[in-house]
């Protein structure tokens, strides 16, 4: 028989020197991994979301406040209020604002915005504004992930279908669990080199629609921007469709500030500036082949921080003086409506537009004031828009970098 194998002094030093390195190493792998610079700190129970307000109340008052830097709209998820501010992320109760939950990165945040009932998170690192998550706005709970090449800067928006995801070499638009269904632009990954129809392009604007993806940009050797239609669900995330591309160089003159306002079935709306002296400022509307089929004059030009909104799915576009109601079906101009702060929000199947003394309550259908809600506003927002959401019988306006909650 032969004599059992009894451990050495030295067979135990090995031993302990391969728990050690084992710890160690896990130790280095935490201490420089997402996990250790995060904290998510989920809902007790989740939110309920309340039900939609019946009527548009005759009074309103200021509920609370809270920073919202990430975002240029106030923004609910479920039944909560949504916050961005430095690297946090905070849900918060839409009568008291007290905190639901939070989500916290020791990174920056390049952007927010909420839809699916969620809330997407985009981060900055190394990579760009790379690291995306989603949060279930009910409670907070992280969900989806992803992570690729993307600039230093985007903003985010969503048709209800699809968040698109700008910046101003590459784009890329994303379904309901951010699986990416478009990558368009800048590609740094060799195995897709040649899959782009044009290369060297930059960004100006964009806006995704559920059939239609609108591209407004600027490529070497056109002499003008250039409006590409595109599929915004190809086969192949990475193989662009597009339907049309035009260089606006006719229309525009070459003039800067032109800009993509909306897009809805095939037809897409961008504005065309005018030069201040023969050629007036203009909403032209064209085709799903970028072709140009309408054009409406409007009476200024937009500013910088205008922006757009929607009531009973027409779409309302705030020139930075003025409220232009533009109908789904066709792009075309319904109503204008002077004096409004920003592009407004439903409420009980009116539109609710923040004026310099309070709330407008219009008729959707024909811009119409119905009422007038009297509020002060003790900031200032420095000629920015005011936007505006509802949650329940809550109102929120984007002010500046705050977002204020109003109540009856």
């Amino acid at each position: 028989m032969l004599a059992p194998e009894r451990r050495t002094r030295g067979d135990l030093a090995i031993a302990a020197l391969i728990v050690v390195l084992v710890a160690v190493t896990a130790t280095v792998i935490w201490w420089h991994s997402d996990a250790r610079g995060t904290t998510s700190i989920a809902a007790d129970a989740p939110v309920a979301e309340p039900p939609a307000a019946a009527s548009v109340p005759t009074a309103l008052h200021e509920l609370w406040r809270a920073p919202n830097t990430a975002a240029t709209v106030p923004l609910t998820a479920a039944g909560a209020v949504v916050t961005g501010d430095g690297g946090t992320v905070i849900g918060h109760d839409r009568l008291t604002g007290a905190e639901l939950w939070r989500y916290q990165r020791n990174m920056p945040l390049c952007a927010v915005s909420t839809e699916w009932g969620k809330t997407v998170a985009v981060y900055r690192d190394r990579r760009g504004c790379s690291q995306v998550t989603t949060l279930r706005g009910s409670d907070g709970a992280r969900d989806a992930h992803r992570s690729s090449d993307a600039d230093d800067t985007l903003t985010l928006s969503s048709d209800g279908t699809h968040m698109l995801a700008l910046g101003t070499t590459r784009l890329e638009v994303w379904r309901w669990d951010l699986v990416r269904t478009v990558e368009y632009g800048r590609v740094d990954a060799p195995v897709s080199s040649g899959t782009q129809p044009r290369s060297g392009c930059t960004f100006e604007s964009a806006v995704a629609g559920k059939n239609k993806l609108a591209v407004l940009e600027r490529c070497p050797g056109d002499t003008s921007d250039r409006l590409t239609i595109q599929n915004p669900s190809p086969k192949d995330a990475q193989e662009p469709e597009e339907s049309g591309s035009t260089v606006l160089l006719e229309l525009t003159s070459d003039l800067p500030g032109t800009r993509v306002l909306a897009v809805s079935g095939d037809k897409t709306a961008v504005y065309l500036p005018g030069d201040g002296n023969t050629l007036q400022p203009r909403i032209g509307v064209f085709d799903g082949s970028a072709n140009p089929v309408a054009q409406y004059p409007i009476s200024s030009p937009l500013l910088p921080d205008a922006a757009v909104g929607e009531v009973q799915n027409d779409i309302t576009v705030w020139t930075g003086t003025q409220l232009i109601l533009l109908d789904s079906r066709n792009l075309d101009p319904k109503w204008t409506f002077d004096g409004a702060l920003g592009p407004g929000a439903e409420m009980g199947r009116s539109l609710l537009v923040p004026v310099a003394d309070g709330i407008a309550v219009l008729d959707p259908r024909t811009g119409t004031e119905q009422s007038r809600i009297p509020l002060q506003r003790n900031a200032s927002t420095d000629g920015r828009a005011i936007t505006t959401a509802v949650l329940g019988d809550t109102v929120l306006e984007q002010r500046g970098n705050e977002v204020v909650a109003l109540g009856p």
